[in-house]
């Protein structure tokens, strides 16, 4: 789901930053009345179980793979507000450092799983669970739905994203530029996996998710509902710190397991690289029927950025699983850290606002 650079054209990826920034803008504007250092390490905590949970591939049809998002289970605890944030900080990371996703196409991608994703989950799930009670079986359905169709949503989009590009891109022979695949082979293709297994593994976690949260601590399912009036005026969520602790030490069970994420084998479905969508057959069927092996655009654009550590691999570890491992810890601490300067900055923005 995370599509790569030169998959779509430049319009399309300047539309959808467009879009992507209208949700980053109403979300940034939403948390500007949340004391932000109170709700910056729950952002933090569900952006780094968000990367962990997508690096866990699951075997699709076909012999591709996918992943759930993590993003219903934010979307419940922090509203869409805050999952917006915490998905789209997730997704850059994963883009800018590991390649996964691109640079161009990362408004896309965060339009796709962040916005839209975060949107149907806090929509589905606030429908469902209305006036149910924090401890609610109902609860539990609640979130199990709402990740099915979270993740679906969002791979329904980049479905249709990818089956427009041949239709409006294209040289004077019909020679597709980008993504080389008609509605007709893209819908199909993303979905079946999708409402199969990514789909049903996201309403898996959420509804374990917010069944463990029912026993262990129920106060974060009250979501947006437990933003208090602070003394200031602001609103405020306050979380425990034993909350977070146990946030925390779950992701780092999660992490120390990402290896397991790479029994799967095969690549996400329209995730190829420009050799691999050459030497792919399937793909290669459809892009044969244009008269072209790789797309001009897709080509030209798929040189956009290289990632320092492209496909979670770093090029000095020779173990496959190590290296996965690495790039795991590698991520959880970048988001630790952007955490601590984030909150850091909040703190000394508030005592500069401070009267004397």
């Amino acid at each position: 789901m995370h599509i790569p650079d030169g998959y779509l054209s430049p319009s399309t990826c300047a539309v959808l930053y467009a879009g992507a920034g209208a949700g980053w803008y109403s979300a940034l504007k939403r948390l500007k009345r949340v004391l932000l250092a109170r709700v910056i390490p729950l952002i933090s905590v569900f952006a780094a179980f968000s990367f962990v949970v997508m690096m866990f591939n699951l075997p699709l049809p076909g012999g591709t793979t996918g992943h759930a998002l993590g993003v219903t289970i934010a979307a419940i605890v922090l509203g869409p507000a805050g999952a917006i944030l915490a998905l789209s900080i997730a997704i850059a990371i994963q883009a800018l450092f590991f390649g996964d996703g691109g640079i161009s196409t990362l408004g896309a991608n965060c339009f796709n799983m962040a916005i839209v994703g975060s949107l149907v989950a806090y929509g589905a799930y606030r429908l469902i669970a209305a006036r149910a009670a924090l401890t609610s079986r109902r609860r539990v359905i609640a979130a199990g739905v709402a990740g099915y169709l979270a993740v679906n949503a969002a791979a329904l989009l980049a479905a249709i994203e990818f089956g427009l590009q041949p239709v409006l891109f294209h040289d004077a022979s019909g020679t597709p530029l980008y993504a080389p695949y008609p509605l007709s082979v893209a819908i199909p293709a993303m979905m079946i996996g999708h409402l199969t297994f990514a789909g049903m593994a996201e309403a898996v976690i959420s509804a374990g998710l917010v069944a463990y949260l029912q026993v262990a601590d129920p106060v974060l399912l009250r979501g947006s509902s437990d933003w208090a009036q602070g003394p200031s005026g602001a609103l405020e969520l306050r979380p425990a710190g034993s909350s977070l602790r146990r946030l925390w030490l779950a992701i780092a069970v999660l992490m120390l397991l990402t290896p397991v994420g790479i029994i799967a084998a095969g690549t996400a479905w329209g995730e190829w690289s420009p050799a691999e969508l050459a030497h792919s057959a399937s793909v290669s069927v459809a892009v044969s029927s244009q008269g072209a092996t790789v797309p001009s655009g897709l080509e030209r654009l798929s040189k956009l950025w290289t990632a320092p550590f492209p496909a979670y691999a770093p090029g000095f570890v020779r173990s496959r699983s190590f290296g996965y491992l690495l790039s795991a810890m590698f991520g959880i601490g970048l988001l630790l850290c952007l955490s601590l300067l984030a909150q850091g900055v909040v703190a000394r923005y508030r005592r500069r606002g401070s009267p004397a």
